[in-house]
């Protein structure tokens, strides 16, 4: 699985970080840092991401397959 950011979308809830934080993080200044960027998610991170990309309130990420 792979994840798209919509980085414009993102409003800096920070929900993605709560649900995978070895995938996702928030700067001081409230911007994500997606650390699999055009990566596949590793197997052992994909419930994690998934659950992130679910959790986003503004849906700012999708999971692409």
């Amino acid at each position: 699985m792979k994840i798209s950011v919509d980085y414009a979308r993102c409003e800096g809830h920070g929900l993605c970080a709560d649900q995978a934080p070895d995938a996702f993080s928030l700067d001081d200044d409230a911007e994500l840092t997606y650390h699999f960027e055009g990566l596949e998610v590793p197997d052992e991170h994909q419930a994690a991401a998934g659950a992130a990309v679910n959790a986003c309130p503004v849906a700012a990420l999708r999971a692409l397959s």
